[in-house]
């Protein structure tokens, strides 16, 4: 009896932690989109900011989020996931090992800040780059990585340890075999990884005060000459991203409908993080179905 009392009260901690957890995530959301969602709209999303005049939109700094998240992502899954194969499958206990892991979770439990910090110094100052969206995507890359590499190293120690051996068995090389059955296998799991990361990077913003900037250039954007000064793909040119615009325009912000615009920012942001994981779950549970009705 005192047993079943136990697991009741138990289960009803956990059942109110959960209450709670939704409640407040429910009512974050809603509070973001009852007051944000009113102000999205075509023109809002197309046109550009202003910093004076009323009636700006966040058509750059809508595209500067997506395009340092490209740069960062197309810097960061290689790196990740050759830092997950060399921790799954190469990697020997050890110190050495110990230490690398070491270096792995202490780079990932570093505040953005200090993140920022460093890009300021190695990407902005060392380099004489300034504040570039490149300088940007090294940043977020070295804030990104460590999460890479640890999906992609437990996405690879998931996979069956049978189908390793009989790769092995039939004379396959051991490089072969991570290429064309351990990393496949594990490729759902790395991909839902890689969406989840890539929605973590796109609302980052205090590792891109100090090393992409608080402004962007007049953009043409049927100039695609990416060593252009006025080109949107020219990586050594000033972006200010959608995270740090909302900052910016509450805290700096001269223009007469500060709330219109940080509103609809927000609400935009939040929105595009919700597409991000919630594609990795539909994608994830997609190849999943795929693997599934192939064996």
């Amino acid at each position: 009896m005192k047993s079943k009392t136990t697991d009741r009260i138990a289960t009803g901690i956990f059942i109110l932690i959960a209450a709670i957890i939704i409640t407040v995530l429910l009512g974050l959301l809603s509070y973001i989109f009852m007051n944000g969602f009113k102000h999205i709209s075509l023109d809002f999303l197309t046109s550009p900011s202003s910093n004076i005049r009323s009636g700006g939109g966040i058509r750059d700094q809508l595209f500067n989020s997506f395009y340092i998240l490209f740069i960062t992502m197309l810097i960061t899954i290689p790196m990740g996931i050759g830092g997950g194969v060399y921790m799954a499958e190469y990697a020997k206990p050890g110190k050495l090992t110990d230490l690398i892991r070491s270096c792995i979770e202490v780079l990932a439990s570093l505040p953005s800040i200090v993140i920022g910090m460093f890009g300021l110094l190695m990407f902005v100052n060392v380099t004489g780059w300034g504040y570039t969206i490149l300088g940007g995507a090294l940043a977020l890359t070295v804030f990104n990585l460590p999460v890479m590499v640890r999906v992609s190293e437990d996405a690879l120690r998931s996979v069956p340890r049978d189908l390793k051996e009989a790769s092995l068995a039939l004379g396959v090389t051991h490089w072969h075999t991570i290429k064309t059955v351990l990393i496949p296998a594990a490729f759902s799991s790395i991909l839902t990884g890689a969406i989840l990361a890539s929605g973590r990077v796109f609302g980052e913003a205090a590792a891109l005060l100090f090393t992409s900037g608080l402004s962007t250039p007049r953009l043409d954007y049927a100039n695609w000459n990416p060593f252009s000064d006025q080109s949107p793909l020219n990586i050594f040119r000033p972006a200010e991203t959608l995270a740090v615009h909302i900052w910016s325009v509450n805290t700096q912000g001269l223009i007469p409908d500060v709330d219109v615009v940080s509103s609809g920012s927000a609400a935009v942001l939040v929105l595009s993080v919700l597409i991000f994981n919630l594609s990795a779950r539909f994608i994830g549970s997609l190849i999943n179905k795929k693997i599934t009705a192939t064996k």
